[in-house]
């Protein structure tokens, strides 16, 4: 499996670090239209070329909505998006994570949980049982957002913020 990473800074960075660690992919590579190295193979443009059913994609924006722009435009050409799962963060078997998402190290996912596309989960976030992430999310590193919360679209929760119980209450 290839994982082709649209953008090359901290972010991609980072994703490529924690796909490798996770020895699903064989190879790793940039697309970005600034960045240099062996590793950038070409432009954000030329996602394209790269569309193949052994190759899976990530745009790694730290802009949330530029993020959710990018996976629907990759999704729209029916292209394969990465979910990428560090092997030291726990996701309950009970969750669901829609591709397009990172979960970073010593991340919680707690059960009955439900994270949408584009969304960020970082270095030591704890995300409680029963919410709802929508669709480009971040919760910055050791961000916590209490039990069945609901956040909405392109949420930014930053390092160390705690969200309080029923601050966004799911509506049943």
């Amino acid at each position: 499996m290839r994982l082709m990473i649209i953008g090359a800074g901290g972010h991609g960075r980072v994703v490529a670090d924690i796909a490798q660690q996770t020895g699903r992919y064989q190879q790793i590579f940039f697309l970005d239209d600034h960045a240099q190295g062996e590793k950038v193979i070409g432009k954000c443009s030329d996602y394209m070329q790269f569309k193949e059913a052994e190759t899976e994609m990530y745009p790694a924006f730290g802009n949330n909505q530029r993020r959710i722009e990018w996976e629907n435009k990759l999704s729209d050409a029916e292209v394969s998006l990465a979910k990428i799962i560090h092997p030291l963060a726990y996701v309950s078997p009970e969750s669901e994570i829609a591709n397009g998402c990172v979960i970073m190290p010593y991340a919680i996912v707690n059960t009955g949980t439900k994270i949408k596309k584009a969304c960020i989960v970082n270095i030591g976030a704890m995300v409680d049982h029963d919410c709802i992430l929508e669709e480009g999310c971040h919760l910055a590193p050791g961000a916590v957002v209490k039990g069945e919360n609901h956040l909405p679209k392109a949420t930014k929760v930053d390092s160390g913020e705690v969200v309080p119980l029923q601050y966004y209450k799911i509506e049943i």
